[in-house]
């Protein structure tokens, strides 16, 4: 069964009218289990990869009950990298440009910290970080979770196996008992488990089933020009509607300026390079 984004009567108009804009129509598996559960305002574990549209899965209800009237952060995303923040951070951007004034801060590692607590002095709703640079602010005392209503973890197996289990456990000792928890994760493993069962409240499980079998491929070369490549790609996935799809490029800058290129065509891409 097909469902989509224009049949969830909880939200506003202006966010159905901006998920139409990007092209948001049909609701990703993901999506469909993950979207009414959090909109009840219950705790879930979702488990899907890469590439399955968990950013829009919870970016959705999360941007639909922001306050925007309030000053301090009322949600915060942990993400085991910084490209995956910074990547997170501009589709909620996206998704949020119907809400004025609602205000996004990314807070990761390898970047100045004085900017970050300036920008965490004039105030942000929802706050995207690794918990190392997350856990170096607490530390310091310039930044204030306890106004925190909603939890994101973003690829949460990534975070355990880059050694940030007491980090996060540090973390969600400054939060508020009473929030809503989401923990995405592409597998889950025993100290997930562990974990979630501390930080979770009676939490729904998703799981959305990825696997291919590896069978009946075909080859297919089509010969392109340098200036026309972005062009035939973006034709040829529109053609071919493939449901996932592995881009090889020669350099880790065609990575990136193809990842970008495909998510502002409304494709949910992600760049990796060595």
């Amino acid at each position: 069964m097909m469902y989509t984004f224009s049949s969830l009567s909880q939200l506003p108009r202006t966010l159905l009218d901006t998920l139409d804009q990007l092209q948001y129509k049909t609701m990703t598996p993901i999506q469909a289990s993950t979207i009414p559960a959090l909109l009840e305002g219950k705790d879930v574990i979702a488990q899907a990869k890469t590439g399955s549209g968990k950013t829009a899965a919870f970016g959705v209800p999360l941007i639909h009950a922001i306050e925007t009237k309030k000053r301090n952060p009322q949600a915060l995303i942990l993400c085991p990298t910084r490209e995956l923040a910074d990547q997170v951070a501009k589709e909620l951007r996206r998704l949020a440009r119907y809400k004025e004034n609602l205000k996004i801060l990314t807070l990761c590692g390898g970047t100045p910290m004085r900017p970050q607590i300036a920008s965490l002095e004039r105030g942000a709703h929802i706050l995207i970080g690794t918990p190392g640079r997350i856990q170096d602010h607490l530390s310091r005392e310039t930044i204030y979770l306890r106004d925190i209503r909603f939890l994101i973890l973003d690829e949460a197996d990534r975070m355990l196996d880059m050694g940030f289990y007491d980090e996060i456990k540090k973390i969600i000792s400054n939060l508020p008992k009473k929030r809503q928890t989401m923990l995405f994760s592409a597998t889950y493993p025993e100290n997930l488990q562990t974990l979630s069962r501390v930080i979770l409240n009676k939490p729904t499980m998703i799981k959305v089933d990825t696997e291919h079998s590896g069978l009946a491929i075909q080859e297919q070369g089509v010969e392109v020009s340098p200036q026309h490549k972005e062009d035939t790609l973006l034709r040829t996935l529109k053609s071919y509607k493939p449901d996932t799809a592995i881009i090889f490029c020669n350099t880790k800058a065609d990575t990136v300026s193809i990842a970008d290129f495909l998510r502002e065509k409304h494709f949910a891409a992600l760049d990796l390079q060595g």
